[in-house]
């Protein structure tokens, strides 16, 4: 299982939002891509980098940021926000970026992600974030009718490397992820699910190590690193020593 820390990127700086609220937004570093270096530094292997104001705005919004920490890190780079042409995919991965996400549009432009996933194989994620079970658009300003099954499985023959699930009702207050829906989307697909929304302990950790959850490639942590509530050596740790066991087994 890979733990992501997450960027979230508004105005160019590093901040968490409080169940998508762009009003409540937290600063927690004027440099993300100091951050990112920090990230590396404490032997993350990821990073999860969102641009909240080009998920508003339908196009990037923080690419000077976003530039910053691909130039200060050498860590794998997965980057949502905006996404909705084919440019801004060739862009992105152009410049770096690993693993492009892409949300709004894979509600309203299936065609696009599957045109991105034949071009780009192994670099184009799906990101569904729901509300009371209803897939969220534009920045989780608007709910679609889909649900996210229903969009996950649209996209099971497309070639896409992962779906990150995120909960809006628990993210960024950290209640814990919602394990059930995560799962049950996990079953639903063959795609590998990432799970988002809530991660707020070591022992949201340990219960993603537990042999149910083998269903899921990762989990996405973002306030409790920067909080303090789950130290990344800890955490790191407990996934390697998870690992370790599993092969042995």
């Amino acid at each position: 299982m890979i733990l992501f820390p997450a960027i979230d990127l508004k105005e160019g700086r590093c901040v968490r939002l409080v169940q998508g609220d762009m009003a409540q937004a937290v600063v927690f570093n004027d440099d993300p891509a100091a951050q990112a270096k920090t990230f590396e530094d404490q032997g993350f292997s990821w990073l999860h980098v969102v641009d909240l104001d080009g998920a508003f705005a339908g196009a990037p919004m923080n690419a000077s940021a976003v530039d910053a920490i691909l130039a200060r890190t050498s860590l794998p780079v997965q980057l949502g926000g905006g996404i909705r042409e084919m440019r801004t995919v060739e862009a992105w991965i152009a410049k770096g970026v690993t693993r492009v996400i892409i949300g709004t549009a894979a509600v309203r432009d299936p065609t696009f992600v599957r045109e991105a996933a034949r071009l780009y194989p192994g670099k184009i994620a799906v990101g569904i974030d729901a509300k009371d079970g209803r897939v969220a658009v534009e920045g989780w300003a608007k709910t679609s009718s889909t649900t996210a099954e229903e969009l996950g499985r649209r996209f099971e023959d497309a070639g896409v490397a992962a779906i990150i699930y995120t909960d809006i009702a628990r993210d960024g207050i950290l209640k814990g992820l919602n394990i059930e829906m995560t799962l049950a989307l996990a079953g639903a697909v063959t795609i590998p699910v990432i799970a988002s929304g809530g991660l707020a302990s070591i022992e949201d950790v340990h219960r993603l190590l537990q042999p149910d959850c083998a269903l899921l490639a990762g989990a996405i942590t973002g306030r409790a690193l920067y909080d303090g509530r789950i130290d990344p050596a800890e955490a790191l740790a407990a996934i390697a020593d998870a690992t370790s066991q599993a092969g042995a087994a």
